[in-house]
């Protein structure tokens, strides 16, 4: 949610702003919306004011048996212009909050403007994909030919986008679940939360879910929305809070069920895991103070960064563009593992993770703010997110590099502890 104060400053820098998100301007219509609101505002006072000298005159006229109808009648009529007026106040308000809460967050300055993912900034690349003395196959090839990766029972159960994974694949699902989190815990300090999977409206509006992407969403027959991602209900547990500044940063970690329609992806990644209406991640969210956000922005790449690392796999991270930096998001780092068995065998990097730095934009939709030291105000909190990782895609990963040319698939020694020592998944005689 955007601070309407800081469109009255400078309606041009608004429009500006928004521009590099690809949107008209719009500043003139927000502020006429708001201008309308306020002298409706100053009215209804004046007419409140006038209400209650009229209301001390009548019981002073009637105290000295005097007529005071008039005033009886101007009193009614006052009654009846405020009603009007609090009504077409509670119209306007309910349209500035529609277009405000419509409207994406600012975007950092240092995010390169661009159209799409084409145009996204590589920082870095760690690890060397591996090299293959045969063609690698995807983890579809891989997976059902371990008879361990089933489409069809998934497809039959709940349709596309839906798989059952069998004996030790389901277990190295798991494996790696619990390997994430740990590190997260134990080596880089997040608080290990279980939440709910199903939340109430105001939380998905909260971290910018709702209204803008509703058909992007799970809701159920009695108004529960189901969770995209645990940063909704991580997020959402600050909301209405008032944090103190020595507190901060509070950093929690989930891994939980994500649902999502995956509207407007028709016919991509309809093959495989990559794109599934329920999949598993271990998600982190931290709540900041504003001076520190862009170093615990940095650090939070890191932790999703190590997890690849001690996994053994080759990845990169990009600087999101203007135009592939999603709707909350200030500033967003994606992490994009290498899948040998991609193209065809030729391969190429996957996001496996988003880390982005939300700013005030959440915080302002919950009202999640905190007591600045020495400060009469209290401020706002920056919000930041980031998958530490998607558990399917990362799944996917370990299948595609450590894939070997009898079928078989290797595990990494980081996960063994997690699979009573196993040391290679073979296909079923």
């Amino acid at each position: 949610m955007h601070d309407i104060r800081r469109i009255r400053e400078d309606g041009a820098r608004f429009d500006t702003a928004m521009k590099r998100r690809g949107i008209e301007p719009i500043s003139a219509t927000i502020l006429e919306a708001d201008r309308l609101w306020r002298q409706g505002t100053t009215e209804l006072q004046s007419l409140q004011q006038r209400r209650n000298e009229a209301s001390k005159q009548i019981g002073l006229l009637k105290r000295d048996g005097q007529d005071a109808s008039a005033l009886i009648d101007e009193v009614a009529d006052i009654k009846t212009r405020m009603q009007d007026i609090e009504e077409q106040g509670r119209l306007l308000e309910a349209r500035l909050d529609e277009m405000l809460a419509g409207l994406p967050n600012y975007l950092g300055e240092n995010v390169p403007d661009g159209a799409g993912e084409d145009e996204n900034q590589e920082i870095r690349r760690v690890g060397t994909p591996p090299n293959f003395v045969f063609t690698p196959r995807d983890h579809v090839a891989i997976g059902e030919g371990l008879g361990l990766m089933d489409f069809a029972g998934g497809a039959k159960l709940s349709g596309a986008r839906f798989v059952v994974l069998k004996g030790m694949l389901s277990r190295l699902e798991r494996g790696l679940a619990n390997f994430m989190l740990d590190y997260q815990t134990k080596e880089f300090g997040y608080t290990e939360i279980s939440p709910p999977a199903m939340v109430h409206e105001h939380a998905l509006y909260g971290t910018g879910q709702l209204p803008k992407f509703h058909d992007q969403q799970f809701q159920t027959t009695d108004g529960f929305w189901l969770i995209p991602t645990a940063e909704v209900p991580l997020t959402n547990l600050f909301a209405g809070e008032i944090l103190d500044q020595a507190d901060l940063p509070v950093r929690l970690t989930a891994y939980t069920q994500c649902f999502r329609s995956e509207a407007g992806a028709a016919g991509r990644d309809t093959k495989g895991m990559i794109r599934m209406h329920q999949f598993g991640k271990v998600e982190m969210v931290s709540i900041a103070d504003p001076e520190h956000s862009e170093a615990e922005h940095q650090r939070m790449t890191g932790c999703a960064e190590d997890i690849l690392t001690r996994l053994g796999l080759a990845f990169r991270t990009v600087l999101l563009c203007s135009g592939d930096t999603g709707f909350s998001a200030h500033k967003t780092y994606d992490i994009e593992v290498w899948l040998p068995g991609q193209d065809g065998g030729a391969g190429r990097y996957r996001e496996i993770s988003s880390c982005s730095n939300c700013g005030e934009f959440q915080a302002r939709r919950m009202k999640a703010r905190f007591r600045r030291e020495g400060a009469k105000k209290n401020a706002f909190l920056h919000t930041l997110n980031g998958s530490g990782l998607a558990v399917g895609r990362t799944l996917i990963a370990v299948l595609e590099n450590y894939q070997q040319e009898d079928g078989s698939v290797l595990i990494p020694r980081a996960l063994r502890p997690y699979m009573d020592d196993l040391e290679r998944i073979s296909p079923a005689a």
